[in-house]
């Protein structure tokens, strides 16, 4: 007995050729059975005995599949009926589920109608060998599929990551990353919303349009699902319901931010009659929001939600690459004018939230397919593809007017708001962004520099504006106020937190004097200084005229405890001859050396380990104390500090910030004030700007504070005359 090719109808002829034994067995049982068969769950034949050119017996097997009743516990159920002129046997063969497998049929010629019930006992060793045969097939069938789909969804999450860093699918992770969801799960639509860092991306299956309407109607209430309820959302079986849902199946599950908290969704769609989402397109897609959550973390920054400068350059670089053709692309450089003042005026919480509206006027795209990004501190850039230099330049000036609209009454002043905008073309070059937002940078200096609140465009014919790059401007001032002696000292208090009675402490800043008197803070030269290595020089002079200043208090200070803190770069650490000057200097002050303290940034004592060790330990001797600034900020806090002799950590204001409103940070705040405790050393949080995070330093443990809400900086002469008002600020 063997399959048959020829001669059959369509359906016969994919039978497969492994059952011979039980279609023999069948005939030995059976032998008045001239047509047997054996069909699949979905009535496609399996195996169909030689021989045989009687009437097709798949009708049965479809009356067989429709009408199927309940499982019981019998593996094995059917009928007969009289088919074609001649009884026909029709048998269902189930799983331990209940589920049927396959269907036998037997037709004969035998004009004598025997009951089914006789036939089944008569056939039923057999049926039950192949019945055990096809569950094992469909068991071991399944596992095989499961493996295969395990396989492709590592695949999957394999692929999502790009081989190529500057490729298109780097420069568009999260588009690539709903198309591959699309694409792998088989879906109609695949849609990913996350309203803060205004992403809205639709996918669809290649070469088809994705259906925006569908996402339109229901994104709010996906949302909401997600941020209420914090999980998946599958639907399967489209019900009537309060909220009117399209005609197809959805799978969303939330998309979270780093701390926890759900900012968005990623939701799939199939249609109505499309294999429905199972527990395993859950597992995957969790998986691939949890990518999602890296790649916006990575990706936007925190305080503006705008691009990273790294995502913006590498998205930019993406688009530009992509293209095919001559497009005239633009570059827009921001910087807000005079934020030092407003942060001095108003606080740091003010200047960040300038710095939160400002970013929202340039997530609005001024034009389509503009990309922003916060590419430093108080600056920001702004790609313009498809446009000309001219409408670049009325796109600025939009942008500044919407920017002096922010000014307003803020508690007993007026915050004065005002950007300069530099422009410039991406020339055709190797690096075209590289070189266009340098370009532009040059063009917002010499915006600055011609008066502020305006719009200058980058012109290779515009001498002046090559002439006014910034650092060549500050650092010739810096030369000049370093001959000329135009720096002032300012000192800002350090004041315990709780109630326990201590000195007060004090940090000296450095102010550098502008020819017409104007007073520059540290950010407007430091960076001068440090590129054209003058940081060494004024570190001396700080040091020579702080102890200038309080040698006349000597006696005064002797066991007072009050401190006064210096602060000390990395190239002065690492030079051999700066220990030399600052222990002379200190031996010849005549000061006690207890009243010193010299903070370096974690980065200033990382970068020169063992040149910091050694500082440390020959002014340690002396009897100076040291604190480390900037605390939390570097890669291996822990690592060095147990082997630094340090006695005070100062806690990055980014973390004092931040206490406020994360769990986590606050957290983190509370475990560096308990691991100073441990060690022996005390603890400073830094950019303390109101009475809020004052009491919530205090609360976490935290020693003493520094900020506006503790003290501003004043001139250090009239720190010295006043020192009575503050030991009792302190007490």
């Amino acid at each position: 007995m063997a399959e048959i090719a020829l001669n059959l109808p369509q359906h016969l002829t994919t039978a497969r050729p492994n059952l011979d034994p039980y279609g023999h067995l069948l005939r030995m049982l059976m032998p008045r059975a001239v047509g047997i068969a054996f069909y699949d769950s979905h009535g496609k034949a399996l195996w169909v005995a030689d021989g045989y050119d009687g009437p097709d017996p798949l009708p049965l097997v479809r009356a067989a599949l429709t009408d199927v009743p309940p499982a019981t516990t019998d593996r094995i159920d059917g009928f007969s009926q009289a088919y074609e002129g001649a009884p026909a046997y029709v048998f269902r063969l189930r799983d331990g589920g209940g589920d049927v497998i396959a269907i036998a049929t037997l037709l004969t010629r035998d004009n004598e109608n025997r009951p089914y019930s006789y036939v089944q006992h008569l056939v039923q060793p057999a049926l039950e060998c192949l019945q055990r045969e096809l569950d094992a097939r469909s068991s071991l069938g399944e596992l095989s599929r499961d493996l295969r789909e395990r396989d492709d969804d590592l695949d999957l999450l394999l692929r999502i990551a790009p081989e190529e860093p500057d490729g298109a699918a780097q420069g568009d992770e999260l588009g690539g990353l709903v198309q591959a969801c699309v694409d792998h799960l088989g879906c109609t639509l695949g849609a990913l919303v996350v309203p803060e860092r205004n992403v809205a991306i639709c996918k669809a299956p290649a070469g088809q349009k994705p259906k925006v309407e569908v996402l339109t109607r229901i994104h709010r209430h996906l949302l909401n699902w997600a941020q209420l309820q914090r999980r998946n959302l599958t639907i399967n079986r489209v019900r009537a319901r309060p909220v009117e849902l399209p005609p197809f199946k959805i799978l969303s599950t939330p998309v979270r931010h780093a701390s926890g908290r759900v900012v968005g969704f990623l939701a799939l769609f199939r249609e109505e009659d499309g294999a429905d989402f199972a527990p395993r397109c859950e597992r995957l897609v969790e998986l691939l929001s949890r990518k999602i959550t890296t790649i916006l973390q990575n990706n936007f920054d925190a305080l503006t939600a705008l691009l990273t400068r790294p995502a913006f350059e590498t998205q930019v670089r993406a688009l530009v690459a992509g293209r095919t053709g001559s497009h005239p692309d633009c570059v827009l450089y921001l910087d807000v004018d005079r934020l030092h003042v407003i942060n001095d005026n108003f606080g740091m919480h003010v200047g960040d939230e300038l710095l939160a509206r400002i970013a929202e006027l340039l997530r609005r795209k001024p034009r389509p397919g503009a990309l922003a990004a916060r590419i430093a501190g108080d600056r920001f850039a702004v790609f313009l593809p498809d446009c000309a230099l001219d409408f670049a330049q009325q796109i600025g000036e939009m942008l500044r007017r919407q920017c002096a609209e922010l000014s307003g009454m803020r508690g007993e002043g007026t915050m004065q708001v005002s950007v300069s905008l530099g422009i410039a073309e991406l020339p055709d070059s190797s690096n075209p962004l590289a070189h266009g937002l340098a370009s532009a940078e040059i063009a917002c200096k010499a915006a600055k520099d011609r008066g502020r609140d305006r719009v200058e465009l980058f012109q290779d014919g515009d001498q002046s504006i090559m002439r006014r790059h910034t650092d060549v401007l500050v650092i010739k001032r810096l030369h000049e106020a370093l001959e000329q002696n135009r720096f002032v000292l300012y000192a800002q208090p350090i004041l315990p937190l709780g109630s326990e009675l201590s000195e007060p402490r004090f940090e000296l800043l450095l102010r550098m004097l502008g020819p017409d008197g104007e007073i520059l803070p540290p950010e407007k030269f430091l960076s001068a200084a440090e590129r054209y290595q003058l940081l060494p020089a004024i570190d001396r002079w700080v040091v020579t005229h702080a102890l200038a200043a309080l040698r006349p208090q000597a006696r005064a200070l002797r066991g007072r405890g009050l401190s006064f803190s210096i602060n000390v770069s990395g190239p002065s650490v690492a030079a051999e001859e700066f220990l030399e000057f600052l222990e002379s200097s200190i031996r010849g002050s005549g000061l006690p050396p207890e009243v010193l303290c010299f903070e370096l940034t974690e980065t200033a004592a990382v970068s020169n380990l063992t040149r910091a060790d050694h500082l440390m330990q020959r002014l340690r001797l002396l009897g100076c104390s040291f604190a480390l600034d900037d605390f939390g900020t570097g890669l291996s806090s822990l690592a060095y500090l147990k082997s630094l002799p340090v006695s005070v950590l100062k806690i990055d204001g980014s973390f004092v910030r931040d206490a406020g409103t994360s769990q986590r940070t606050e957290a983190m705040v509370r475990a560096i004030a308990q691991l100073a405790h441990t060690m022996g050393m005390q603890t400073v949080a830094e950019y303390v700007e109101t009475d809020e995070l004052r009491s919530r330093m205090a609360g976490l443990g935290v020693d003493y504070g520094q900020g506006f809400a503790i003290g501003r900086p004043v001139p250090l002469d009239e720190v010295l005359g006043d020192l009575a008002l503050y030991e009792a600020m302190a007490r």
